[in-house]
């Protein structure tokens, strides 16, 4: 019998608060073992410099999780000013040190000019791949390739503290922002030069750090303290509309058929109900037709109609 055969089919969302020091994926697996789960998965990267709000999905949680990784991120972030990084964090060598004079004024008006959408480059040290191979890895070898621009959008920046060189500042950000560019932009425009000296992600879409559980309580908890700390599923598509549908037209959607809503039905994305109020899936209305989008497993097996949607990668 193999390792994974001994696991428990455990389903659900839970919010941990990620140390300083773990990738995410060893956070993932750390979490996998204490609750003895299948297949686990996170929502998305905290770098091992960084703490905070890491949510994970055991089992068919894993299915939904694409709607989190869309969500925007909150982040308090420490910036240390007139000191330039290799890596633009505090992991890197020192490539540059200059003088700092700067007044309470201009850091407020060089913060706000980041507000809105803006084109970030992917630093080298990211863990995107290029040619089927994380930048990172390029950067260990000594290695520079060609990224390509993104736009990223910037909703809020609020200033925290500034006591000297160090800048504390509350970010809201959409997904795919990388925090220490923003950091070195910000320095650039102080004229001083900046890097990220610590990061906390303090949300995920709906999602809070105060509600999140630390690797060492989960450790001094029994099993089941540690499973009343799961949510739902579902809970990854909870901004979605919930959506009730009758026993027979919860079967014609998990045998892969659509049901007519009518014309007057709102389209988009939602999430499936059965007549006993039980989630089974997403579901997607164009033209007044639902059809299901991606379902969870039944006692019979994996059912049909799982289309429209992509997963992260998780570990079985």
């Amino acid at each position: 019998m193999t390792a994974a055969a001994t696991r428990d089919a455990v389903d659900g969302v839970l919010l941990l608060n990620k140390p300083r020091g773990l990738t995410s994926q060893q956070a993932v697996v750390r979490a996998k073992r204490l609750f003895w789960a299948r297949k686990a998965g996170h929502t998305g990267t905290l770098d091992p410099l960084a703490d905070g709000l890491l949510p994970i999905g055991f089992g068919e949680a894993t299915k939904f999780s694409q709607f989190l990784l869309d969500a925007d991120k909150g982040y308090l972030a420490t910036l240390r000013l007139g000191t330039v990084t290799a890596t633009g964090d505090a992991e890197g060598d020192v490539i540059q040190q200059r003088p700092v004079a700067v007044t309470l004024s201009q850091v407020t008006v060089a913060l706000q000019a980041f507000v809105g959408p803006l084109q970030q480059t992917p630093p080298m040290h990211a863990a995107i791949k290029v040619r089927g191979k994380p930048l990172y890895a390029y950067a260990r070898a000594g290695e520079t390739v060609a990224r390509e621009p993104r736009q990223v959008t910037i909703n809020s920046i609020q200033l925290i503290d500034f006591i000297e060189k160090t800048l504390t500042l509350r970010i809201s950000c959409s997904k795919g922002t990388y925090i220490r560019v923003l950091a070195e932009d910000i320095g650039a425009a102080l004229g001083c030069g900046a890097h990220l000296t610590a990061l906390t992600r303090e949300q995920a879409g709906e999602f809070a750090l105060a509600d999140a559980v630390s690797i060492d309580d989960l450790e001094g908890m029994a099993m089941p303290q540690r499973r009343e700390r799961l949510q739902p599923p579902e809970t990854f598509a909870s901004g979605l509309t919930r959506l009730d549908v009758a026993a027979n037209d919860e079967r014609r959607l998990i045998s892969g058929q659509r049901v007519d809503l009518g014309p007057t039905a709102i389209p988009g994305l939602c999430r499936l109900y059965g007549s006993e109020g039980v989630f089974f899936g997403i579901g997607e209305v164009n033209a007044g037709l639902l059809a299901a989008r991606r379902l969870v497993s039944q006692l019979q097996g994996e059912v049909s109609g799982q289309n429209g949607l992509s997963n992260p990668v998780v570990t079985g």
